[in-house]
């Protein structure tokens, strides 16, 4: 049986440490806001209990890449290039709603050594979906995702890079056990929760399923 969810979660701590206090009372405002947008995806019938499987639909994000050695240090430079696209910075000058989850891809460097390519995202509400305004910072670009089906762990507490290395390689573990292909690099983190929120936070990893050749 298939059913239709939206997702929710994660934003980290030292975003705060980067931000105007105009910027962190409207980080504020938006992120405690309830009933965020989300993507809808469709739920799979999964062979282990502790990872869903998600066919999300096509949608339209709005998205920044940068390169670098650290996970969080990406997603902090990442999320304030991107909240300044919703605050207004875009070429229609219109302030778009915050949405959930906030994503990052990650294609990993060659070697330990090496830089790797982050990209994060946020949804387009649905009002913007049809035709998103265009961003005014030329590091910011509209990206349309086309569907695809991901395996999702989900996890608690303030993640961090440490953190998000071991549930990722859990979740591989899990689908190892199960004999389940999947595609091991790019793979994405992504968080639902503003980083005033102290308990019952949400993140979540995913790995994309393997299609069939």
């Amino acid at each position: 049986m298939r059913s239709t969810h939206g997702s929710y979660k994660t934003l980290d701590f030292a975003v705060l440490t980067t931000f105007t206090p105009v910027m962190l009372k409207a980080v504020g405002q938006a992120l405690f806001s309830t009933g965020l947008q989300n993507p809808k995806y469709t739920a799979e019938e999964k062979k282990g209990q502790d990872y869903e499987i998600r066919t999300y639909h096509a949608t339209n994000w709005v998205s920044t890449s940068l390169s670098g050695m650290q996970w969080d240090a990406a997603m902090n430079t990442g999320f304030r290039r991107l909240f300044n696209y919703i605050q207004g910075n875009n070429h229609n000058k219109v302030k778009v709603e915050m949405t959930a989850p906030v994503t990052c891809r990650v294609d990993p460097g060659a070697g330990p050594a090496c830089e790797s390519q982050f990209t994060v995202s946020f949804f387009i509400p649905e009002e913007h979906q049809d035709n998103p305004p265009e961003p005014s910072d030329p590091e910011v670009f509209l990206e349309h995702r086309k569907e695809f089906t991901a395996y999702v762990r989900t996890f608690g507490g303030f993640s961090n890079d440490n953190m998000k290395r071991e549930e990722l390689l859990k979740l591989m573990e899990s689908l190892q056990r199960d004999g389940v292909q999947y595609v091991d690099k790019p793979f994405y983190a992504a968080g639902y929760d503003s980083p005033f929120k102290l308990t019952n936070r949400r993140n979540e990893v995913w790995v994309l399923k393997k299609e069939q050749e």
